[in-house]
């Protein structure tokens, strides 16, 4: 597509614009019947008109291609003309096949592409999962409100995921009105999308239809939560007061759990899982796993993509970590080292165990890796820095154009994003759903030595892997089309 003159941005602009907004309807009655569309592997369903405009913008600059709204929503609307059963579509390569194809095919139209591409799903009305699965989060912090936005949002015609309820401990009388408030507004990741009331008689938060019963507990085991029509349930215990086999195993103890997920490394036997690395390890046999910490989720995927293309020697990583709550708002008595001096105010040195839980992970990297990680005075977003000698010399176009295309087509699309802006700071990186994003213009590249610098959002990135994993254990499954398009993790 030719580029408009100076004259015709603005009437270029209001013609694509209108065309988001028709695309809007089309993706949402797409949603309810569990067609999830994608563009390059961002979601589409629940977007503003300008968010699913700069995520064609996305594209352009990154997949180097001149996809916009004028070429993806024909194909859109030729998608929602068909009977298609569930499935996931990357609306933004489809398309770009489509031009692909049409430049050497002109007779071919966008409806015969698309009948053509999707021919294995249409009618096929075959739900992801026989019933819903139900699903308990036990804690109500950080983690837990944004798994809980995560799972409203991801409802889609309510036979996926459903959140039952939420277990906490009763803070005061008027804790039901608390809770629900934490989760309407949040500091740092703004408004919840939609609406939210009280039914303060069922002890119920009510969120965009979803009936979440708040239960208050102080011990997992004997919860009940077979006499609030919950079974089968999976427990996301995102308090991380248990890490153990005989810990976590307290909440199978209780009527209606059928299995635990922990949101921070496991210890003992417990598989750590970092969703689009190891995955396939997940039995569904397995009771109890963990979704390991935010950092190893971030780090995982880039030193796996890297140690896979170049192969790596040795190598330091060193995080620069948003402060959390396990730290003091004001100095006082914390018995970890240096915690206990006030987290607004200081960047404050403290250990990791990322470093070596990446070698429980990938093996092939035990005894390589050292690590380090560096409280600072910012609420989220944190920066990883990995330090690595690798087994050959390469250069620095050929790292950063090897993780672009990381970011693109390969199985850790969802987790790994790139991008090559020069004036991208933290804050840009809130509400980032991949795993890490890979700073290209920071990337230094010297013979065998590589310096990469890897963003993530260390709560809503590392709640999405979390999300990726339990939906992966729930056996939820769909077809992908295009059909060769490497995904793991859904949204």
């Amino acid at each position: 597509m030719a580029l408009p003159s100076l004259d015709d941005y603005f009437p270029d602009w209001k013609e694509r614009e209108a065309l988001a907004e028709a695309m809007i309807p089309l993706i949402g009655r797409l949603y309810r019947n569990n067609v999830v569309t994608y563009c390059y592997g961002k979601a589409l369903n629940n977007q503003s008109v300008t968010q699913l405009m700069k995520a064609h913008r996305y594209v352009r600059q990154v997949a180097h291609n001149e996809l916009s709204e004028f070429e993806s929503y024909p194909i859109l609307e030729a998608l929602s003309g068909l009977d298609l059963g569930p499935s996931h579509i990357d609306l933004g390569k489809l398309t770009v096949r489509f031009m692909e194809e049409a430049e050497t095919n002109g007779g071919i139209t966008a409806h015969a592409f698309v009948e053509r591409e999707c021919a294995e799903i249409i009618g096929r009305h075959v739900p992801p999962l026989e019933q819903p699965q139900d699903i308990v989060l036990y804690g109500f912090g950080r983690i837990g409100r944004l798994l809980a936005r995560l799972l409203i949002e991801k409802t889609g015609g309510g036979d996926q995921l459903r959140l039952r309820a939420i277990v906490v401990r009763k803070g005061a009388d008027n804790d039901l009105d608390k809770r629900a408030s934490l989760l309407r507004r949040d500091s740092v990741h703004g408004g919840f999308q939609g609406t939210i009331r009280v039914d303060h008689e069922n002890s119920c938060i009510i969120a965009n239809g979803n009936v979440v019963r708040v239960i208050y507990a102080n011990d997992p085991a004997t919860v009940d939560y077979e006499r609030l029509g919950i079974s089968n349930a999976i427990v996301i215990d995102n308090t991380g007061v248990w890490r153990d086999e005989k810990g976590l195993g307290q909440h199978l103890q209780a009527k209606g759990v059928a299995r635990v997920i922990l949101t921070a490394p496991g210890k003992g036997a417990i598989k750590d899982i970092v969703s689009g690395v190891n995955s396939h390890l997940i039995n569904q046999n397995d009771r109890l796993l963990a979704a390991a910490s935010c950092t190893t989720n971030a780090i995982v995927p880039a030193m796996k993509a890297m140690n896979d293309e170049f192969g790596i020697e040795h190598g330091h990583m060193e995080t620069v970590h948003a402060y959390t709550n396990d730290q003091n708002l004001t100095d006082n008595f914390h018995k970890k080292n240096r915690r206990g001096r006030g987290a607004p105010l200081n960047m404050v040195i403290t250990e990791t165990g990322a470093s070596s839980a990446v070698a429980k992970l990938l093996p092939e990297l035990e005894g390589k890796l050292t690590g380090n990680a560096i409280r600072v005075p910012t609420p989220n977003v944190s920066l990883a820095i990995l330090n690595l000698a690798l087994e050959r010399e390469t250069s620095l176009t050929e790292v950063n154009e090897y993780l672009r295309h990381m970011s693109l087509d390969s199985s850790m699309q969802r987790q790994i994003e790139y991008t090559d802006s020069p004036e991208i700071v933290s804050s840009d990186f809130v509400g980032r759903r991949y795993a890490c994003t890979i700073d290209g213009g920071a990337t230094i590249v010297d013979k065998n030595r590589a310096v990469l610098y890897v963003w993530y959002d260390n709560e809503f990135g590392y709640a999405c892997q979390v999300i990726r994993v339990v939906q992966k254990w729930a056996g939820i499954s769909y077809p992908l089309i295009p059909g060769d398009v490497a995904r793991t993790g859904f949204g």
